[in-house]
């Protein structure tokens, strides 16, 4: 059932907040923001130090918010996803597909987003049970590449994660994108302490998403 609603959460939210610090304090006080400005899918990235110890705060934090889906990211192998699913990350996601991982996934019951960027490797994830792929690197492709997967593929759910901003999020989601993951220019104004900026951010792309009809 957790499975489930955590794939329900992402399809209704459309946006995915990537969440890269230096710190762990910082990657915490960053989610928070995102999620006072309704941005409520968090993906805290095994960059971050001690990363387990922000999924862990923030899981009991927002525990009573059933909106509020606190994930993983940056996961590149079986043994790294399996801490960040004790730590109670309720999905995770890698630059890259990995067997070992989708395995261990499909055991928890936990949806695995792996990274993908042609045709053979989302089918190679799909049949590996994988319910969502991530395309990534996204500045590296254009909007229509989701639309143009589609063709052969209908079936295949993408959130294109790098090179979505508030300027393109429409066409990606327009183009099929099921969600889009948010990273770098969201977080950025963390650096200087503004996270009333990145409160103001998470709300807009929300509101973009939101606005965007198929």
């Amino acid at each position: 059932m957790k499975k489930l609603q955590v794939l329900r959460n992402v399809q209704q939210q459309k946006v995915v907040a990537v969440i890269r610090t230096e710190s762990t304090e910082q990657a915490i006080h960053v989610a928070d923001a995102c999620i006072a400005g309704g941005m409520k899918i968090i993906e805290l990235t095994y960059s971050i130090p001690n990363a387990e110890r922000a999924i862990e705060e923030l899981q009991m934090k927002y525990q009573s918010d059933q909106e509020v889906i606190i994930g993983a990211g940056t996961v590149l192998d079986a043994y790294t996803a399996r801490q960040a699913i004790f730590a109670g990350a309720s999905f995770i996601v890698g630059p890259s597909f990995d067997k070992e991982t989708a395995k261990l996934c499909n055991l928890y019951q936990i949806p695995y987003l792996p990274g993908c960027l042609t045709v053979t490797e989302i089918k190679e994830a799909m049949e590996s049970g994988v319910d969502v792929v991530k395309i990534f690197p996204g500045a590296s492709i254009d909007p229509s590449f989701i639309k143009a997967v589609h063709g052969p593929v209908p079936q295949a759910n993408m959130m294109p994660t790098g090179g979505v901003s508030l300027d393109n999020i429409d066409k990606w989601l327009k183009n099929g994108a099921i969600a889009v993951g948010i990273g770098g220019n969201l977080v950025a104004p963390a650096k200087e302490g503004n996270y009333q900026k990145i409160t103001e951010l998470a709300n807009a792309y929300i509101s973009r998403a939101k606005g965007v009809t198929v």
